[in-house]
This record gives structure tokens, C-alpha cells and sequence, in this order.
């Protein structure tokens, strides 16, 4: 069982199972979702992920058509996971809010999505499929 929470810790996640996926990823969006270069994405599909506490929604249109719904703390702003038509079932959870130890270390991504959009002076994962989008 893996659990993670917001910055605060009013608002929490947790699953069973493992990530059917795991990539960073240099979109826009979540490149300002982390404030930072990129986001760690574990992808989770199970009938065990769980939400305790209320979190805020935002949907935006991806450039698919489809909507991505963010969901994240309305207190601290923490993002911890997406859903939407680009993604089916699955939990995109970000990877940097879950508190279960090891989880990061065993979860090194497998791709790098919209790698054309890292920047020169961050160095791509080795091993790591390099796509152009998702």
C-alpha cells in the first residue's frame, strides 16, 4: 500500500498495487504544476485508490480535446494526482507527494514525455524512452 499526502497533510491518497507506469514528464502543464522542469508520474490503475479529505478540482482541455482534471489541496495548493479522458481509469499521481519510503528510489520512470521540451541542462533518464509527446 502506497500513501502520500498534500503539503499540509489535509488532504491524502493511497492504492495498492503497483504503478503500470512511471515517466517524467515536460509539458507546460506540468512543468507549473511542479514548479519545476518536470513532473514524477506514476501511473495507477486500481479499485483501491482512495482520497481522504476534500480536494478542489481544475479541468483544462489538453491539446487532445480531451479534459484533464487536476486535483489538489485547496489549502496548500499541492497537486496530487490528475484524471481525465487522456488517461481512462488511471490516477496520474505525482510521484513527489507520496510518503511511503523507497517509493521514489524503486520508481525511476521508464519514459521521459515531451523530452523536446527539457531543457538542454537537464540530462534525459538513462534507459529512459524519449517521446515527443505522450
Amino acid at each position: 500500500m502506497a500513501t502520500g499526502s498534500c503539503l499540509c497533510g489535509k488532504v491524502k491518497i493511497s492504492y495498492s498495487g503497483e504503478p503500470v507506469a512511471q515517466a517524467l514528464c515536460h509539458c507546460g502543464d506540468c512543468k507549473k504544476i511542479s514548479g519545476g522542469t518536470h513532473s514524477i508520474n506514476h501511473v495507477i490503475v486500481s479499485d483501491d485508490f482512495a482520497v481522504t479529505g476534500d480536494p478542489k478540482q481544475f479541468t483544462k482541455t489538453a491539446d487532445s480535446g480531451k479534459s484533464i482534471i487536476s486535483h489538489f489541496c485547496g489549502d496548500c495548493g499541492s497537486t496530487l494526482f490528475r484524471t481525465g479522458g487522456s488517461f481512462g481509469p488511471a490516477h496520474i499521481v505525482k510521484a513527489g507527494v507520496l510518503d511511503t519510503p523507497g517509493v521514489l528510489e524503486k520508481g525511476k520512470p521508464v519514459s521521459e514525455l515531451f523530452a523536446p521540451q527539457r531543457p538542454s541542462w537537464v540530462p534525459a533518464v538513462e534507459g529512459a524512452a524519449q517521446k515527443d509527446g505522450m
